[in-house]
């Protein structure tokens, strides 16, 4: 039998980054927790999860088996609701490399025919197995009194977050098939 870990955490906690670690509700506290916590170049929070429990399979013998999960990297502009539209990307980049700006164009995007069931756009919203990085720039071009257009913009004020976007970037294009054009 197949164990399953699923671990949730909130955009406000990662946006920051601490200094300190601290424990996230329904994670268990580090001194219950006999595996080593691993460090990475990330700037978020460390995640202490407990080890999986072992379910005898008959016998003697003890096997558990992990399975991890991988989030597909998906943009939203109502949360819980992918967009199916694949964007145009422009990215500008100042010479200094202290920040930058990536504006995303939608052209006749999905969220135009499920909004009216669903609701508002409340956001734009990357979603990758890092957490999810979110602007509130958002912006809709209408042509005849119908939408047919959605720009957002996200902007980059430091080299950390210039490279957790190209992070995102690097992950949706390869699930999405888009290349890299410099002009």
């Amino acid at each position: 039998m197949s164990a399953v870990h699923f671990v949730a955490v909130s955009s406000s906690a990662i946006s920051k980054c601490p200094k300190n670690h601290h424990s996230l509700p329904g994670i268990a506290p580090l001194s219950t927790v006999a595996r080593p916590i691993s460090h990475s170049a990330f700037c978020g929070i460390s995640l202490r999860i407990p080890p999986p429990k072992v379910i005898p399979r008959g016998g003697n013998s003890y096997n558990s088996r992990v399975t991890m999960m991988m989030v597909k990297p998906a943009i939203q502009f109502i949360q819980g609701t992918d967009e199916q539209t694949v964007p145009d990307v422009r990215l500008t980049k100042s010479r200094d490399g202290t920040n930058g700006v990536a504006i995303f164009s939608f052209d006749q995007p999905s969220v135009f025919d499920s909004s009216s069931e669903l609701g508002d756009i409340t956001g734009f919203f990357m979603i990758d197995e890092e957490g999810v990085l979110q602007s509130v720039d958002v912006s809709a071009k209408f042509v005849n009194g119908k939408p047919s257009r959605i720009e957002a913009k996200y902007v980059m004020r430091s080299p950390r977050e210039w490279d957790r976007f190209m992070r995102f970037m690097e992950r949706y294009s390869q699930a999405n098939g888009l290349q890299f054009v410099k002009k």
